[in-house]
């Protein structure tokens, strides 16, 4: 029963998002997540102001499981199946991270520097989230997908325009976090 506990290897995690993939693509859906956001707003209206979210989100209703089980699952793993709170990274990372400020690194799941309730009373902190969640948001639009769809879902299916757009999170991921987020921290 133990082995519940442990993170599960890529043998395991590997196949079973591929039959859920396939199973997608069996019944002809997709998967990702930020069309569910598209939904969100349909459902509150906002297709009455913008033209973008006037569209029949009732079709969507599938993909808001997706969001449901993804916070269920999320807290599933770390409440019920987990019996740590920290993150195994190596004593390089934690290092790196010590220097910039960030003291609980290896210790807990989040580093509570930056995602404590007390941090968002910082208004760099907030104004960071805000324009990153924007550039997120935007990029997610204007690649036509987020990571998880392109990467996962776009990849499978041999799509070659997925292909620049995981090249281009990856490098974008990778400018961001060793030269950008230094600054930041």
């Amino acid at each position: 029963m133990n082995w519940i506990f442990e993170p599960w290897p890529w043998y395991i995690g590997g196949p079973m998002i591929a039959f859920v993939l396939m199973a997608l693509l069996f019944v002809g859906k997709s998967f990702g997540m930020s069309s569910n956001l598209r939904t969100i707003c349909a459902i509150c209206g906002a297709g009455k102001s913008t033209s973008f979210f006037n569209y029949d989100w009732k079709s969507q209703r599938w993909n808001l499981i997706v969001v449901l089980g993804a916070v269920v699952g999320g807290w599933l793993g770390s409440h019920l199946l987990s019996n740590t709170t920290a993150v195994t990274i190596s004593e390089k990372t934690i290092t790196k991270l010590q220097g910039l400020g960030i003291q609980s690194a290896g210790n807990s799941y989040l580093p509570e520097e930056l995602f404590a309730m007390e941090a968002l009373q910082n208004p760099l902190v907030l104004l960071s989230l805000a324009l990153g969640g924007f550039l997120v948001g935007f990029g997610a639009r204007y690649a036509g997908g987020c990571t998880s769809g392109h990467a996962i879902s776009g990849l499978s299916n041999l799509q070659l325009v997925s292909l620049y757009a995981v090249i281009g999170f990856f490098v974008g991921g990778l400018l961001m976090n060793h030269f950008l987020l230094p600054y930041f921290l």
